[in-house]
C-alpha cells in the first residue's frame, strides 16, 4: 500500500476517534451549572424551595410497594442502578487513542519525500528522456514484428498455393488417367 493511501486511512481513523470521543464527552459528561441564575442541575432541591427535604418526598412506586406489603404479597425487586461509569477515565483513554493516532499521523506525513520545485522538475525530465527511450525500442519491436507477420504470411500463402496445386494435380489424375 503507497503511502498516501496510508495517509487517507489514518486520517478516517483519526475522524472516527474523535467523533467517538467528541460524542462520549457529549453523551456522558456531568451537567455544568451556566450561572447562578439558572438552577443547579447537580441539586435538584435548591431550585425548589418548597421541598425542604428530598428524602421526604414520596418515591415512584413506593406507595405500591407498600400496599403491596400490606397484603401480605412479597414486595417487588427493587430496581438495581446501572454501575456508575468512570467518566474521568474514559475521556483520558480516548483522549490517548486520539493523541496516538494523530502521532502516526504525523509519522506518516514525516515519511513523505520532500523535494523542492527544481528537483521535481528534473525528475520529470528524467521520465520524459526515459519515456522516450523504451516508446523508441518499443517501435523498433513494433516494426520487426510487423517484418516477421509479413513473411509468415508470405509462406503461408506459399504453402496454400502449393497444397491447392498439388490437389488440383491429384483431382485432374483421377480424371485422365
Amino acid at each position: 500500500m503507497d503511502i498516501i493511501s496510508q495517509l487517507q486511512e489514518q486520517l478516517n481513523e483519526m475522524a472516527m476517534v474523535a467523533v467517538n470521543t467528541f460524542g462520549t464527552l457529549q453523551r456522558d459528561a456531568p451537567p455544568v451549572r451556566l450561572s447562578n441564575n439558572y438552577p443547579d442541575p447537580l441539586n435538584p432541591a435548591a431550585a425548589n424551595p418548597n421541598t425542604d427535604d428530598p428524602a421526604a418526598q414520596p418515591q415512584p412506586g413506593a406507595a405500591a410497594a407498600a400496599a403491596a406489603v400490606a397484603a401480605g404479597a412479597a414486595p417487588p425487586p427493587v430496581p438495581q442502578a446501572p454501575p456508575a461509569l468512570d467518566l474521568t477515565e474514559q475521556p483520558k483513554a480516548m483522549s490517548h487513542a486520539l493523541v496516538l493516532a494523530a502521532k502516526k499521523f504525523d509519522a506518516l506525513v514525516s515519511a513523505l519525500p520532500l523535494s523542492s520545485e527544481e528537483d521535481q522538475l528534473k525528475r520529470i525530465k528524467e521520465l520524459q528522456a526515459e519515456n522516450e527511450v523504451v516508446g523508441s525500442e518499443l517501435q523498433k519491436q513494433l516494426e520487426a514484428a510487423e517484418l516477421e507477420l509479413k513473411q509468415v504470411e508470405a509462406l503461408f500463402n506459399e504453402a496454400t498455393d502449393h497444397s491447392q496445386d498439388h490437389i488440383a494435380m491429384r483431382d485432374m489424375s483421377k480424371i485422365h488417367p
